[in-house]
């Protein structure tokens, strides 16, 4: 299993930046229920910062439903790129899904965003859970980039907070 270690190809790119963030933080469930919480995308309003509801959920993809800073109703669709469950040969677990932009309104603002979930036993039947997400930026400068950046963290930070209100 591996987790795609994200990194910034450098201050400045061309026409897009990339703005990437991780978050990391040990829940008092063991790995198990932790990964039933995030293999299920119907759980994500739960712990998903302003997901209200989930609709036209596949296998391979879903949609979330959730409110902007505006009050508006927004969807977003995802597909999901990788699931590999904990087991017993491979305690650890890991999820990654992608954001459809193409046709969107975001693709006014961004050519990809991947959010990936690593869940790793820990001591004590605890998990160690960590979310990162990355975000190519369209037309931004590398001040974008940061800007976006300190907003993504915030929501991972909220979504850590999600997941351990449920959790612990």
């Amino acid at each position: 299993m591996s987790f795609i270690p994200f990194r910034n190809r450098g201050l400045f790119e061309p026409r897009s930046a990339i703005s990437t963030a991780k978050r990391t933080r040990v829940v008092s469930a063991p790995v198990a229920e932790v990964w039933k919480v995030l293999e299920d995308p119907y759980q994500m309003p739960r712990w998903w910062p302003r997901v209200t509801r989930m609709e036209g959920v596949e296998a391979d993809r879903f949609t979330e439903v959730f409110v902007s800073k505006r009050g508006r109703t927004v969807r977003a669709d995802f597909r999901l790129l990788a699931s590999e469950p904990p087991d017993a040969e491979y305690p650890s677990g890991h999820r990654t899904w992608t954001q459809e932009v193409a046709g969107t309104p975001f693709e006014r603002v961004l050519n990809e965003s991947i959010t990936e979930v690593l869940v790793e036993p820990v001591p004590e039947g605890r998990t160690r859970v960590t979310l990162a997400q990355r975000q190519k930026l369209k037309g931004y400068t590398r001040f974008g980039a940061l800007s976006m950046r300190g907003a993504t963290t915030k929501r991972l930070e909220q979504a850590l907070d999600g997941l351990a209100r449920i959790l612990d």
